[in-house]
């Protein structure tokens, strides 16, 4: 089967949307011809090629090696004639919306939605886009409620990401060995669902001058690509003075290693946003959470968004909406080492929900002829 994967996004995104697509289509390219259309009037030439495709190896650390790239009329100026015919080469093509939608004469169309926005779809034409698209998911439960509400139509399927739980696992018996390391992976942005790095400093202020003695030794990490350059200065002018390390550019292998040394993790897309108002301005799903989880982290993130659905009912109680309840809840933990060791290992079990068995069963069953 000939398949073209295509999102907006890339290439110049490379967030979890991204690695979303990208997992779709290594898997898909190892049973079928896959294509990944990037938005271009001009042909790539193999060394525009070569470049993209090391970059999304080197943030995922994934195989593309199956994958071609091709330039697309998609996303351009082309007519809609173009574009039209175009995609009349596919058997499958699958796209990653930002809310946009087009007519695809694929044999078949599969729209992936992860992005809540609300927008009004009910126009005749755009009812007739949404009908050419035969499936219809979304990247969580979240997502699905907010898209079924606004665009008026139904979602055939939540498709969670996939985290390679096997590659952050630690044996249970080096739980004892981790760092006092509070975490946070996520690239700095200020619009839409910001990642509230500058939350997380004011939080860790807070926590370490109402504790001094019980978190002389604890740090605050932050890890994450800036796409926002004043918005990564102010997240450093705010954490003058507290022990807070802020990294910008990681291999994969030193991210997962930071995971694992890790017994906590911080997360607060979200806050200070009504998510039923605005609910592109939380976090969507929240892959970074679950990477945490796997690699033994104790989850202490904001209840808002995707991020309720990745700690299910075994670990709700560690979720948070008001600072302070952050602060309680860390401190609750790092008071009771024992207590920690237990929430690390429900998040390790919880983790495992979201495996790459799971996904590619789903994705396959989308997919099959």
């Amino acid at each position: 089967m000939k398949i073209c994967l295509y999102s907006p996004y890339i290439p110049d995104h490379f967030g979890g949307g991204e690695k979303y697509l990208l997992d779709v289509a290594q898997i898909l390219a190892t049973k079928h011809q896959v294509y990944l259309a990037i938005a271009s009037l001009q042909p790539l030439t193999d060394r525009a090629k070569a470049q993209l495709l090391s970059r999304y190896q080197q943030t995922f650390a994934l195989d593309f090696s199956q994958i071609k790239l091709i330039a697309s009329p998609l996303g351009t100026s082309a007519s809609f004639w173009t574009k039209l015919a175009w995609t009349k080469q596919f058997e499958l093509l699958y796209y990653a919306t930002d809310g946009s939608l087009f007519f695809s004469r694929a044999k078949k169309n599969i729209l992936h939605i992860q992005v809540p926005l609300q927008l009004d779809k009910s126009g005749l034409l755009e009812r007739l886009k949404l009908a050419n698209w035969q499936i219809k998911n979304t990247n969580s439960y979240f997502t699905k409620q907010v898209i079924e509400q606004s665009w008026k139509t139904k979602i055939d399927l939540v498709h969670q990401p996939m985290v390679q739980v096997e590659q952050f696992q630690l044996p249970v018996k080096k739980l004892t060995q981790k760092g006092q390391i509070i975490l946070h992976v996520g690239r700095f942005f200020r619009q839409l669902h910001s990642k509230k790095q500058d939350v997380l400093v004011d939080i860790f202020r807070q926590l370490t001058t109402r504790y001094p003695s019980k978190t002389k030794d604890w740090q605050l990490v932050l890890i994450g690509a800036v796409e926002d350059e004043q918005y990564a200065q102010k997240v450093r002018q705010k954490a003058k003075g507290l022990n807070v390390k802020i990294l910008h550019q990681l291999s994969r292998a030193e991210l997962i290693a930071w995971y694992q040394r890790a017994k906590i993790y911080w997360h607060a897309t979200g806050f200070g946003v009504n998510e039923h108002k605005n609910p592109e301005k939380v976090e969507h799903f929240g892959i970074s959470t679950v990477e945490a989880m796997a690699a033994g982290c104790a989850p202490i993130v904001i209840s808002k968004g995707g991020q309720k659905e990745i700690l299910g009912s075994e670990l709700q109680d560690w979720s948070w909406l008001a600072k302070k309840d952050c602060v309680n809840k860390t401190m609750r933990l790092i008071r009771e080492p024992q207590g920690l060791r237990q929430v690390q290992q429900q998040a390790m079990q919880r983790a495992q929900v979201f495996n790459r068995q799971r996904f590619e069963q789903q994705l396959w069953a989308m997919v099959k002829e």
